[in-house]
């Protein structure tokens, strides 16, 4: 499988550029293919009013990386793994436009935008976050987000780790040890057990079908 890792902090040496790194290692190890991006460098502006800016021929006018970004690395991928700090109890800007300029595409406006939001389902998707703040609803804004993104695109959401740190790479020393589970949540992303339940799901009578009664 493919998977994709966006690390959206302006720090390159971050914590959560270092939970990005563990994941990137476990997915590895489980025989994944996987590119981490780091958001700073194909994004350079916010989205704008596409009725003022975009291309006579449909496409995004900002001249940036976000065209190829989206295209050809986040459309073919399996899975999704997605790096912020918390910042104000939010996600970091960089992710939030990540986010913000799929609109170019999936809009009536743009003329492939079927085929996009075809090839937007059925992902994979997992969340690391870093914060100094330890309170227990620090993240509930930026999980929230994501677990809505994920059923609005059809997506599975397996999963978050939150690694504690404010100094640089200082999420190293949180005694739980963030980025082993990170690792571990890169080596399970393909086959994690993750669920939706929905009032007419057909739901079989055991969660682990090989499991001995």
């Amino acid at each position: 499988m493919k998977a994709l890792i966006l690390s959206s902090s302006p720090r390159r040496e971050g914590n959560s550029a270092a939970l990005a790194g563990a994941v990137a290692a476990g997915l590895a190890e489980a025989g994944h293919a996987v590119e981490t991006v780091h958001l700073a460098d194909a994004i350079g502006g916010f989205l704008r009013d596409c009725r003022q800016c975009r291309r006579p021929d449909g496409s995004c006018a900002i001249d940036d990386g976000y065209r190829s970004l989206f295209l050809d690395r986040f459309l073919t991928a399996d899975g999704l793994v997605l790096a912020t700090p918390i910042y104000w109890y939010g996600m970091s800007a960089q992710l939030k436009a990540f986010f913000d300029r799929m609109f170019c595409y999936v809009a009536a406006s743009y003329p492939e935008s079927e085929t996009v939001k075809a090839r937007m389902t059925g992902k994979r998707i997992g969340l690391v976050l870093s914060s100094e703040e330890a309170y227990p609803t620090v993240s509930a804004a930026i999980v929230q987000q994501i677990r809505e993104y994920s059923r609005y695109t059809r997506s599975r959401f397996v999963g978050v780790v939150h690694g504690h740190g404010n100094a640089r790479g200082e999420v190293r020393r949180d005694p739980l040890d963030p980025l082993a589970e990170a690792r571990r949540l890169g080596r399970g992303l393909f086959d994690r057990y993750a669920t939706d339940y929905e009032i007419d799901t057909d739901r079989p009578a055991r969660v682990w079908p090989e499991a001995v009664a």
